[in-house]
């Protein structure tokens, strides 16, 4: 994938964005010398960002979160050094916005600067599999809630639709139709599939006709299908 300045990753609960967002920002390590990941995800104690620090941090990635991250305080705060996604344009960061217009709303503290940087890319990433988004009618009402709540538009989609470890070739190409209806409904390009580094192959057969780009992953992050499937 190619990447801009600020790489922002919005979705519904369940969508993968926390995970895909470790795994960009390691990518991102790979080719740029300064990387950031931010959490801003002050309401959802539950799959931050933060809980993937020490591997971040290994890989010499700066971890910016609330200081009530991984905490039972549900207060909303955002710590000084936050803003050094916007203050310092030497700095690549990947932001992890929380789940939802609630979410979303500490978005809306950055969006002014980063409309005027204009060097942002901000990436909804859609899961099918999970409740509330399992249509691409259901996905683009997501979508408008978290562009109000946060003050900044969606600029493109990536497909996550995954059932976690259980997710198979078949998944895949059965969601990917939904992911293009989405992108068609939305106006936005479908910037691309994001799977599994095992299941990377069988992706590309899924897509090639779309010239739609495939995102290998690893998996961090199984306690939410845990709580999901309860």
């Amino acid at each position: 994938m190619e990447f801009k300045r600020v790489n922002l990753l919005a979705g519904h609960y369940g969508s993968g964005k926390t995970n895909i967002a470790v795994n960009m920002a390691l990518e991102m390590r790979r080719r740029f010398e300064r990387v950031a990941v931010a959490d801003l995800d002050i309401v959802n104690p539950y799959f931050r960002t933060k809980d993937s620090a020490a591997e971040l941090e290994s890989a010499g990635i700066r971890m910016i979160s609330s200081e009530y991250a991984n905490s039972n305080v549900d207060v909303p705060a955002m710590a000084p050094e936050n803003y050094a996604i916007v203050d310092d344009r030497s700095l690549h960061a990947v932001v992890d916005v929380g789940g939802d217009d609630r979410g979303a709303l500490a978005l809306g503290r950055y969006s002014p600067a980063l409309r005027e940087e204009n060097d942002y890319e901000m990436y909804f990433v859609a899961n099918f599999y999970r409740p509330l988004t399992r249509t691409p009618a259901q996905a683009l009402e997501v979508m408008r809630e978290i562009e109000t709540a946060g003050g900044l538009a969606f600029t493109a989609i990536i497909d996550n639709s995954n059932l976690g470890a259980e997710t198979t070739p078949e998944d895949i190409a059965a969601a990917f139709p939904l992911a293009r209806e989405l992108a068609r409904l939305s106006g936005l390009p479908l910037a691309a599939v994001s799977v599994r580094k095992d299941l990377a192959d069988a992706a590309a057969a899924v897509v090639a006709a779309d010239e739609v780009e495939v995102f290998p992953i690893d998996l961090y992050y199984k306690r939410e299908w845990a709580v999901w499937n309860t």
